[in-house]
């Protein structure tokens, strides 16, 4: 029996996040007084505290900070997917995202990867960003 895996919660704050990721498309809400890039969605500008922010395509790529393996699934629906890869990842645009790293390679990830984004389809067509390695093959 496969148990769906669950779905966050949209909020005012992050709901253009997710309905960008619908469209395959990672954003990030960029201050419009100082320019900085942030992550998680949030009311204010934690660098100058401004109110004032657009909601901007990033590129999707950046590198691996940190990681965990998981070897034990913390609810019956992740039984399936273990062992999974935890990581946060450094954006290209400068903010931290908590998120996993999927694909064929993941369990061979290492800090300082880079990675690019991908996106996994859930319950009633939500996705979930997701990150999968993109190792340059060499030449």
């Amino acid at each position: 029996m496969t148990i769906e895996l669950p779905v966050p919660s949209a909020n005012a704050d992050s709901q253009p996040y997710w309905a960008a990721a619908r469209e395959d498309r990672l954003v990030l809400q960029k201050c419009s007084d100082c320019g900085a890039y942030r992550f998680y969605p949030r009311y204010l500008c934690p660098d100058c505290w401004s109110e004032n922010a657009d909601w901007v395509d990033v590129s999707g790529r950046g590198t691996v900070h940190s990681f965990t393996i998981v070897a034990r699934a913390p609810l019956p629906a992740f039984r399936e997917k273990v062992p999974y890869v935890v990581a946060i990842i450094d954006l290209a645009e400068g903010p931290r995202m908590i998120t996993n790293i999927v694909g064929d390679d993941a369990l061979g990830v290492a800090i300082g990867d880079p990675v690019a984004v991908t996106f996994e389809t859930r319950a009633d067509g939500f996705k979930l960003p997701q990150f999968q390695r993109a190792l340059e093959t060499a030449q």
